[in-house]
């Protein structure tokens, strides 16, 4: 796969950076303002969650109560070809006048 790398940014990700570390395949992806960054060599790739049967991109109605967006105060996360938002660890997606459940964030494995 080749390296789609973000814009380089002073910041290093890694285990205690403060950004939320998310499980993506074999690695961690740090979701960072609305992209999930995968530390590699001396820069970042950009990543996007696969739309796939733990992340389905399907209509799931899910009781919510909000409205997302830019300002909705949840992190945007990159999925397949549209953009989710984190609330309580689930992926929501906005969808009419419902939102929809896209799945969960889940943690990078510990490794022992």
């Amino acid at each position: 796969m080749a390296c789609r790398e973000h814009d380089r940014h002073d910041h290093v990700h890694g285990p205690g950076c403060g950004h939320r570390a998310v499980r993506h395949g074999d690695h961690a992806d740090y979701l960072h303002d609305g992209h999930l960054h995968a530390p590699h060599e001396a820069h970042a790739d950009e990543h996007r969650l696969e739309v796939d049967r733990v992340r389905p991109g399907v209509c799931a109605p899910v009781e919510c109560g909000e409205h997302h967006g830019t300002a909705c105060g949840h992190a945007a996360v990159p999925h397949g070809g549209h953009v989710d938002y984190e609330v309580a660890g689930a992926l929501h997606h906005p969808h009419g006048d419902h939102c929809d459940l896209h799945g969960r964030l889940e943690p990078p494995a510990v490794k022992r």
